[in-house]
C-alpha cells in the first residue's frame, strides 16, 4: 500500500492522479443530477452528434477534436472521453513509475523520461480510449432527445435536489425506459425532487425545457 501512494503521489503519476480526483468528483456530482453529462459539449460548442453547434458541421473545432472523431468516437460525450483518456493515462504512468522510472539512478533522468512517459501514455490513451469507447456509440445515439416540440405540454418528475434557472433535471415517461431531461426553472428552488412539473419551453442552446408546476398549467 506504501509503494501504490508512493507511485500515485510522486512525477509523473501525481498530473494524472489529480486529474482522476478531478473526474471523479465530477461522476459524483454528476450523479446527483446537478450537472449535464455532456457539459463539456456545451463548452465546447459540440452537439451530440459530435458537430460544432455553430456550423453543424465540427469544422470550428477540427483541431481539438479532430483525432477523436476519426478514431471513430463521434457523439460520445466529451466527458466520457475525457474520463477515458485520464484513466489510460493514470494507469500507464502508474505501471511505467513502477516497472521502470523509480529504479532509475539520478532524479535529472527520472525527470526526463517521466515527461517522455506523460507524452507517451496521452499519446496511447487516445487510442486505447478509442478502441475501449467505440463500442459504446451505439448505446449513446440511443439517449439522443427527441424533437423538442413533441415533448411540450408533457407532465415530468423533477429527479435533481433542485430546479434552477442553470441546472435540474427530471424524467418523461414515454412508453418505455423513460427520458431524462434537463429542465430550468426562473424561480430559485421552488421545485425538489420529486415534484410533478410540465414542459411549457425549449431552449435549444441549452438542450432544456423550462418548467412550471402541475397545478399552475392545469390552472384554477
Amino acid at each position: 500500500m506504501f509503494v501504490f501512494l508512493q507511485i500515485v503521489w510522486s512525477f509523473p503519476t501525481v498530473i494524472f492522479s489529480l486529474l482522476m480526483m478531478m473526474v471523479v468528483l465530477y461522476w459524483l456530482i454528476a450523479a446527483t443530477g446537478l450537472i449535464d453529462l455532456d457539459i463539456l459539449d456545451g463548452v465546447f460548442g459540440i452537439g451530440a452528434d459530435g458537430a460544432d453547434a455553430a456550423g453543424g458541421d465540427g469544422g470550428g473545432l477540427s483541431g481539438a477534436t479532430g483525432p477523436l472523431m476519426r478514431l471513430g468516437l463521434g457523439g460520445i460525450p466529451l466527458t466520457v472521453v475525457f474520463t477515458a483518456l485520464v484513466f489510460f493515462s493514470w494507469f500507464l504512468t502508474y505501471f511505467a513509475e513502477y516497472l521502470v522510472l523509480r529504479h532509475l539512478p539520478g532524479n535529472w533522468m527520472h525527470t526526463v523520461l517521466g515527461v517522455a512517459t506523460m507524452a507517451g501514455a496521452l499519446i496511447a490513451s487516445v487510442f486505447l480510449s478509442g478502441i475501449a469507447l467505440r463500442p459504446l456509440r451505439r448505446f449513446f445515439a440511443q439517449l439522443k432527445p427527441l424533437p423538442a416540440r413533441p415533448l411540450l405540454g408533457q407532465l415530468a418528475i423533477v429527479r435533481s435536489p433542485t430546479v434552477t434557472a442553470s441546472m435540474g433535471s427530471a424524467s418523461v415517461e414515454d412508453g418505455g425506459a423513460g427520458l431524462i431531461l434537463q429542465v430550468r426553472d426562473d424561480v430559485p428552488d421552488r421545485f425538489k425532487r420529486g415534484d410533478r412539473v410540465v414542459l411549457i419551453e425549449y431552449f435549444a442552446e441549452q438542450n432544456a425545457y423550462r418548467v412550471i408546476g402541475e397545478d399552475e398549467f392545469n390552472g384554477p
